[in-house]
Protein backbone atom coordinates (compact mmCIF):
# COMPACT_ATOMS: atom_id res chain seq x y z
CA UNK A 1 0.00 0.00 0.00
CA UNK A 2 1.06 3.60 -0.23
CA UNK A 3 4.00 4.30 2.02
CA UNK A 4 4.17 8.06 1.73
CA UNK A 5 1.60 10.85 1.70
CA UNK A 6 2.57 11.67 -1.90
CA UNK A 7 2.01 8.08 -3.04
CA UNK A 8 -1.32 7.94 -1.22
CA UNK A 9 -2.47 11.21 -2.85
CA UNK A 10 -1.37 9.95 -6.26
CA UNK A 11 -3.39 6.74 -5.87
CA UNK A 12 -6.44 8.57 -4.53
CA UNK A 13 -6.30 10.94 -7.50
CA UNK A 14 -6.29 7.96 -9.85
CA UNK A 15 -9.26 6.41 -8.02
CA UNK A 16 -11.21 9.67 -8.22
CA UNK A 17 -10.47 9.96 -11.93
CA UNK A 18 -11.64 6.36 -12.35
CA UNK A 19 -14.83 7.14 -10.45
CA UNK A 20 -15.49 9.98 -12.90
CA UNK A 21 -14.98 7.63 -15.83
CA UNK A 22 -17.41 5.07 -14.41
CA UNK A 23 -19.99 7.78 -13.70
CA UNK A 24 -19.64 9.01 -17.30
CA UNK A 25 -20.15 5.43 -18.47
CA UNK A 26 -23.30 5.17 -16.35
CA UNK A 27 -24.66 8.41 -17.85
CA UNK A 28 -23.89 7.17 -21.35
CA UNK A 29 -25.76 3.94 -20.70
CA UNK A 30 -28.73 5.79 -19.23
CA UNK A 31 -28.80 8.07 -22.28
CA UNK A 32 -28.65 5.07 -24.65
CA UNK A 33 -25.43 6.29 -26.25
CA UNK A 34 -23.99 4.52 -29.25
CA UNK A 35 -22.22 1.23 -28.64
CA UNK A 36 -18.90 2.53 -29.99
CA UNK A 37 -18.87 5.38 -27.49
CA UNK A 38 -19.78 3.06 -24.62
CA UNK A 39 -17.09 0.56 -25.62
CA UNK A 40 -14.55 3.38 -25.74
CA UNK A 41 -15.49 4.46 -22.22
CA UNK A 42 -15.28 0.86 -20.98
CA UNK A 43 -11.81 0.51 -22.51
CA UNK A 44 -10.71 3.77 -20.87
CA UNK A 45 -11.98 2.61 -17.46
CA UNK A 46 -10.28 -0.75 -17.90
CA UNK A 47 -7.02 1.02 -18.72
CA UNK A 48 -7.39 3.20 -15.64
CA UNK A 49 -8.00 0.15 -13.42
CA UNK A 50 -4.99 -1.62 -14.92
CA UNK A 51 -2.85 1.46 -14.31
CA UNK A 52 -4.00 1.69 -10.71
CA UNK A 53 -3.32 -1.99 -10.15
CA UNK A 54 0.14 -1.63 -11.70
CA UNK A 55 0.98 1.22 -9.31
CA UNK A 56 -0.15 -0.69 -6.22
CA UNK A 57 1.53 -3.88 -7.39
CA UNK A 58 4.79 -2.02 -8.05
CA UNK A 59 4.70 -0.54 -4.56
CA UNK A 60 4.01 -3.97 -3.08
CA UNK A 61 6.85 -5.59 -5.03
CA UNK A 62 9.31 -2.90 -4.01
CA UNK A 63 8.39 -3.42 -0.36
CA UNK A 64 8.48 -7.22 -0.56
CA UNK A 65 11.85 -7.40 -2.28
CA UNK A 66 13.30 -4.76 0.00
CA UNK A 67 12.21 -6.83 3.00
CA UNK A 68 13.31 -10.11 1.40
CA UNK A 69 16.86 -8.89 0.79
CA UNK A 70 17.10 -8.08 4.49
CA UNK A 71 16.02 -11.63 5.38
CA UNK A 72 17.97 -14.29 3.55
CA UNK A 73 15.66 -17.14 4.60
CA UNK A 74 12.52 -15.31 3.48
CA UNK A 75 13.71 -14.49 -0.03
CA UNK A 76 12.37 -17.65 -1.70
CA UNK A 77 9.06 -17.47 0.13
CA UNK A 78 8.73 -13.82 -0.81
CA UNK A 79 9.46 -14.51 -4.48
CA UNK A 80 6.91 -17.35 -4.52
CA UNK A 81 4.37 -15.06 -2.89
CA UNK A 82 4.94 -12.41 -5.55
CA UNK A 83 4.60 -14.96 -8.36
CA UNK A 84 1.28 -16.12 -6.92
CA UNK A 85 0.13 -12.53 -6.52
CA UNK A 86 0.94 -11.66 -10.14
CA UNK A 87 -0.76 -14.83 -11.41
CA UNK A 88 -3.88 -13.98 -9.43
CA UNK A 89 -4.16 -10.46 -10.83
CA UNK A 90 -3.33 -11.37 -14.41
CA UNK A 91 -6.25 -13.77 -14.79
Amino acid sequence: MPHSPQEKNFLLTRVRRLRGQVEALERALEASAECAAILQQIAAARGAINGLMACVLESHLREEFSNATNRQDGANASINGVINLVRTYLR
